[in-house]
C-alpha cells in the first residue's frame, strides 16, 4: 500500500522547457525534454505529439469531460488493485500520465490510513522524465504509453527512476483495441474509394512488450491481457466518446477527412457485422497489464543453469521418490 509521504502525478509537458511544481512554494524542476524537434537516431517518430497534447486539452476543456471517462476509471482501477496485492508500502509513487487521476482515487479509497494521501502535480513530458535515478518505489501509469513514439525509451527513464526493489505497473492499449471500428472503415473505403488509409492508431504487440520490459533492465515480469466491451448505439456514438476521452487518432499517418458517403457506409458495415440483439454495437477494448521490478540483491534469483538434481524425464517416476505416507492420491 502507499504510505502517506507522497504520490507525484505526472501530466503532459506545456510549452516550456521548465516544469513548474505545485504545492512546493513555486519551485521548479528542469525537465529533460530536448530541443523541438529533435529525437532519437533509433526513435520511429509516428505520432504528432503536438497533436496529442491539442485533443487531450480540448477534452477537457468539454463541459462534462468526466462523462467520458468510464474506461479510464475502470482500467485505474485494476491498476490499483494491482498495487494492493503487493503485500508492502511505497512509500513515494509517480503515476506517469495521470490524467485526471484515475489510479489515485482508487488507491486513496483502499488506503487503510484516515488521511489521504498527499500528491504533487508536475507537468512533463512522458518520453523525457524530469527526475533523478533512484527516486521512486513506486510508478504506475494507465492508458497513456501507447502514445509515446520511443517507448524503449520511456521504459529505460522508468527503470532509471525507480529505486532498487521498486516496481512498474503500468496498463496500454494492446493491437486487438478496437478492432471492429477499424475493420469497418476498411471495408467501406475500399469499397467507396478503391483503397484505404490508417484511421486508427498503431499498438504495441504483447510479444513484443515482455521483450522491451527486459530490454529496459526489468526483471521477474508479468505481462496480461485483458478486454473490456462497451456498447454504443452506434458507430458515430464511439467516435464521439473516443474524442471525448482525447483519444482520436494523432498518427502522422493519418488521413484528415473521410466522404461522408464513406462514413455512413462504414457505420452500416459495423452494425451488419457486429451489432448485439439489443441493435447496439460492441466496441473491444484490448488492455496490457505489466509489471516488472528493477533488481536488489535481496530478490529471488533463478538458480544456476545445469545446478538441477532431477531431469524432467524423471518427473513421472517422483511417487517412487517420495516417503510413502506423502505419495500423491
Amino acid at each position: 500500500m502507499l504510505r502517506p509521504a507522497g504520490l507525484w502525478r505526472l501530466c503532459r509537458r506545456p510549452r516550456a522547457a521548465r516544469v513548474p511544481v505545485e504545492n512546493l512554494g513555486r519551485r521548479e524542476v528542469t525537465s529533460g525534454v530536448s530541443p523541438r524537434g529533435s529525437t532519437s537516431p533509433r526513435t520511429l517518430n509516428i505520432f504528432d505529439r503536438d497533436l496529442k497534447r491539442k485533443q487531450k486539452n480540448w477534452a477537457a476543456r468539454q463541459p462534462e469531460p468526466t462523462k467520458f471517462d468510464y474506461l479510464k476509471e475502470e482500467v485505474g482501477s485494476r491498476i490499483a488493485d494491482r498495487v494492493y496485492d503487493i503485500p508492502r508500502n511505497f512509500p513515494l509513487a509517480l503515476d506517469l500520465g495521470c490524467g485526471r487521476g484515475y489510479i489515485a482515487q482508487y488507491l486513496n479509497k483502499k488506503n487503510s490510513s484516515e488521511t489521504e494521501i498527499p500528491t504533487v502535480s508536475v507537468l512533463a513530458d512522458e518520453e523525457f522524465l524530469p527526475f533523478k535515478e533512484n527516486t521512486f518505489d513506486l510508478v504506475v501509469s494507465s492508458l497513456s504509453l501507447h502514445w509515446v513514439n520511443d517507448l524503449p525509451r520511456a521504459l529505460e527513464q522508468i527503470h532509471y527512476i525507480l529505486k532498487p526493489d521498486g516496481v512498474f505497473i503500468g496498463a496500454m492499449f494492446g493491437g486487438d483495441t478496437l478492432y471492429e471500428l477499424r475493420c469497418s472503415l476498411q471495408l467501406a473505403e475500399t469499397e467507396r474509394e478503391g483503397g484505404f488509409s490508417p484511421h486508427i492508431s498503431p499498438f504495441t504487440a504483447v510479444n513484443d512488450l515482455g521483450h522491451l520490459l527486459g530490454r529496459a533492465g526489468f526483471n521477474t515480469l508479468t505481462v496480461d491481457t485483458d478486454e473490456i466491451q462497451v456498447n454504443y448505439p452506434g458507430m458515430f456514438e464511439l467516435m464521439e466518446d473516443l474524442q471525448g476521452m482525447g483519444e482520436s487518432n494523432c498518427a502522422w499517418n493519418r488521413k484528415a477527412l473521410l466522404h461522408r458517403d464513406t462514413m455512413l457506409a462504414a457505420a452500416a458495415v459495423y452494425r451488419e457485422m457486429y451489432r448485439n440483439e439489443d441493435g447496439s454495437v460492441p466496441a473491444t477494448y484490448q488492455i496490457y497489464y505489466m509489471i516488472g521490478w528493477k533488481y536488489h540483491e535481496s530478490q529471488a534469483r533463478p538458480a544456476e543453469r545445469g545446478s538441477a538434481t532431477v531431469s524432467f524425464g524423471e518427473l513421472g517416476k517422483i511417487n517412487n521418490l517420495m516417503p510413502p505416507g506423502k505419495k500423491s492420491q
